[in-house]
């Protein structure tokens, strides 16, 4: 590496380090001389006057009514709504991000009108969205409310790829990592990046402009947070050998430093995979920020990115068993990481200098960190993390020059609200808010003992301070954020999701099992030397590693909602298979799609021949029918209905095909192909619907949203095929790619092109998805069916 570029480096980290070292010195001072509590002490208690009510007046103000779970996060808004205390709630919010995250300073006239109109919108959202009794069904972070949202701002393709983008991270965060933190990282980064290009934008802003800085500052803040779980976490992780860190911790450095990634080249290691994947996803978004980066603002995103992974470096290598660490080593470095961490997003999106950000998210960093270290310090300490509050909690009795964080901790905030903004009320009432809502959240979640040992540690040097902090933290009420709740709230829906999900793999796995051991059809014994080509090429067909999708949703809803008998409906399963395998089978001759391959096996009239296939299909068809005919265990004309239901059904795929025939060499208008998929794919989907829903008698409401759903299903379904047979792989797909064009097929691709293909597809998920909402069924297992769909691979 040119040592040039390397001095240059080192001598901007000096640079900034003298700097923190100069912050950290004036700190130091305060901490010592403990000139931060008189006036601290004075300003709780004009504090608290608007925090501490008598538990009658607060009744009698609220209704009486009982104050909700806050983990209870819809009930919770609805909760401050009826008290009035949502406009206060959302208000200190609003304005703590837009000191935190903007570096805004709160006495300032266009701030204040900015944040009003922030906090009347989120408040609209919020109890529009609450007021509604949906249930258990209501997501706020549905990848169809996040859609929609796209499609106003016209940027709904920078939506898909940040959402395939984001399935890809997901799925390949290693064992050892917390999957669902470093979603929420790479969420909330993506979000900050977007609110800091949203406050850049001019006021008469075209629309197209801003499409484009929006499609950006999306695809910007998934390039930088990209490098949460895969840098900081990964490495903060332990999982990769001694040897793998070092390696991977000098590609990133000599990557800072040249502006260039390396060549992986053979990577030693059992993590070669995973680091394979890490450098492709990482090479790409630097690559795209760099792409994007102006010459003026280069410069300073290169120097503030080595100062903060530099940072982290210094903290990261710290070992808890040295008692040797000066204050200043602990200190330095967080100050170091929290502000470059901020500046870096200003460079990032080319924002023009700003010496009051700078300035002002210089000095607010370290407040976030030590808040940040507090929560998380038995985290830490079991991990044998460095932090100043794991290094005192271990040293402070045989150390007696060590600082106490949580002394600096307040004497940061006093700094914060006296030296930095200049007194202002706000600014006073939002940090100290936060500040006692912290503590308030650590004593909820630690327990009332362990928290009175970890203060006895940290607040033992200032007793009539700590009393003061004691009782607020007990009796404070309106101090919590909505930034928190949405935390939490996250956190909570991407835990389910993920165990949602795993549930519904599971299943579908358990019973794919199921079906495919009843599904042979058993030969007749009546003349034993007779060969039976028919039901051999039936079973040869049957036996195809099918995805048995149709008689899943059967059983799924037949016996897990309706409340069916798993052996009484076996016949209805075996029905719907054996009706789907005979629609491939015709699909396949040569008079249709002539296709060679499917299920991953030659295509049956290529193992037999045209005539036993065509045979075949016919008597699968049959078979359907016996089947369902063998439904005993039901109401004689119930079943005489599903029949007559299942018949009407192969009618109208029996049309759909036929169109699909007559419409090779043709342009099918968008209507039409909708239409035809239907009959084609989505009519299946209905069936397996109805019918269970028939043997049970549900009602004709419910049975009309499931038919809505299953046509809007449908279609997706089939776009996500014809997608994959432009972009598939042969060996996941098991049938070749390239049919439709080679059959002069129109499909979803040929008529709009791959990327608005997409759009279609996404646009029939969301309105599937809303079907869900009119459906009185707990419908999770259809939720993940439909993301099932859009996201396969075969």
């Amino acid at each position: 590496m040119d040592e040039k570029l390397i001095e240059n480096a080192e001598s901007c980290y000096r640079l900034a380090e003298q700097k923190a070292a100069d912050y950290f010195t004036s700190l130091n001072v305060q901490v010592m001389q403990k000139t931060y509590v008189p006036t601290l002490t004075n300003d709780l208690h004009s504090w608290k006057q608007n925090h501490i009510h008598h538990s009658s007046l607060l009744s009698f103000f609220s209704g009486g009514k009982r104050r909700s779970n806050q983990k209870e996060y819809h009930k919770y808004i609805q909760w401050l709504n009826y008290t009035g205390k949502l406009d206060h709630y959302l208000d200190r919010s609003i304005s703590y991000i837009f000191m935190r995250d903007l570096g805004k300073a709160l006495d300032s006239t266009k701030t204040q009108t900015r944040i009003r109109h922030v906090v009347d919108s989120l408040k609209n959202h919020l109890t529009d969205s609450t007021v509604k009794d949906r249930g258990d069904k209501s997501e706020t972070f549905s990848m169809a409310g996040l859609y929609r949202k796209a499609q106003k701002e016209g940027i709904e393709s920078t939506m898909i790829w940040v959402v395939d983008k984001l399935k890809i991270v997901s799925s390949n965060i290693p064992k050892g990592m917390d999957a669902e933190q470093a979603q929420r990282k790479l969420i909330k980064i993506i979000a900050g990046v977007l609110m800091h290009v949203v406050e850049e934008m001019d006021a008469e802003i075209s629309p197209e402009e801003r499409k484009q800085k929006l499609d950006e500052a999306i695809r910007l803040g998934y390039s930088y947070g990209l490098t949460y779980p895969f840098i900081d976490d990964l490495l903060d992780a332990k999982i990769l050998s001694a040897e793998e860190e070092k390696n991977y911790s000098d590609m990133i450095r000599t990557t800072l430093i040249t502006g260039s990634v390396p060549e992986l080249g053979e990577w030693t290691g059992t993590n070669k995979d995973l680091i394979r994947f890490i450098h492709s996803e990482l090479k790409e978004a630097f690559d795209y920020i760099k792409s994007h980066q102006r010459r003026e603002t280069r410069k300073n995103f290169f120097e503030q990115t080595y100062i903060f992974f530099h940072s982290q470096e210094v903290d990261r290598l710290k070992d808890l068993t040295n008692a040797n660490y000066t204050n200043e080593e602990l200190y330095i470095p967080i100050i170091l990481k929290s502000f470059s961490s901020r500046l870096i997003v200003r460079s990032l999106i080319n924002a023009p200098v700003d010496e009051s950000f700078e300035n002002q998210t210089f000095f607010y960093g370290i407040y976030n960190q030590l808040a940040d270290d507090f929560a998380d310090m038995f985290d830490d300490m079991k991990e044998g993390a460095v932090t100043p509050y794991t290094y005192y909690m271990k040293y402070h009795d045989m150390r007696q020059d060590l600082i106490n964080p949580f002394e600096l901790y307040w004497t940061v905030i006093f700094n914060l609200i006296h030296n930095v903004y200049q007194s202002d009320k706000k600014t006073r009432e939002v940090i100290l808010n936060r500040a006692i809502n912290g503590l308030k959240r650590f004593k909820e979640r630690m327990g009332t003992k362990k928290y009175k040992e970890v203060m006895e540690i940290f607040a033992s040097g200032n007793p009539k301070f700590n009393r003061l902090i004691q009782h607020l933290v007990q009796k404070a009420d309106d101090v919590d954020f909505f930034d928190k709740l949405l935390r939490d709230h996250m956190i909570s829906i991407l835990k389910n999701e993920r165990k949602e999900q795993e549930d519904f793999l599971a299943t579908i796995e358990t019973v794919r099992n199921q079906i495919n051991k009843s599904l042979a059809i058993p030969k007749g014994n009546h003349v034993p030397l007779m060969k039976e080509p028919i039901i051999d090429a039936a079973n040869y067909s049957l036996e195809g590693d099918g995805k048995r999708l149709r008689p899943i949703i059967t059983w799924v809803m037949g016996v897990n909602e309706y409340g069916l008998n798993k052996s009484a409906i076996m016949p209805l399963l075996r029905s719907l298979e054996y009706m789907h395998t005979a629609s491939l089978i015709f699909d396949d001759l040569p008079s249709q799609d002539n296709a060679s391959i499917r299920r991953g096996r030659p295509t049956l009239h290529q193992v037999y021949n045209i005539a036993t296939a065509e045979l075949t299909g016919l008597f699968l068809t049959q078979k359907a029918i016996e089947e369902q005919a063998s439904l005993n265990q039901f109401d004689s004309n119930t079943v005489l209905n599903l029949v007559r239901y299942s018949a009407q059904v192969t009618e109208e795929m029996c049309k759909g095909q036929a169109v699909d025939l007559d419409s090779k060499g043709k342009q099918l208008t968008l209507e039409q192909l909708n239409r035809m998929s239907f009959y084609k794919t989505g009519i299946a989907f209905e069936a397996s619907l109805i019918m269970p829903a028939i043997l049970a008698q549900a009602q004709e409401s419910e049975m009309a949203a499931l038919k809505k759903f299953a046509y809007h299903a449908g279609i997706a379904f089939q776009i996500k095929d014809d997608l994959l047979d432009v972009e598939g792989v042969v060996s996941l797909l098991g049938k070749p790619i390239g049919q439709d064009a080679e059959n002069k097929n129109s499909t979803f691709v040929s008529i709009l092109g791959s990327v608005d293909a997409r759009k279609e597809l996404w646009e029939h998920y969301c309105l599937a998805m809303d079907t869900l909402q009119e459906v009185p069924r707990n419908t999770t297992f259809l939720k993940h069916l439909l993301n099932y769909i859009v996201n396969r691979d075969h």
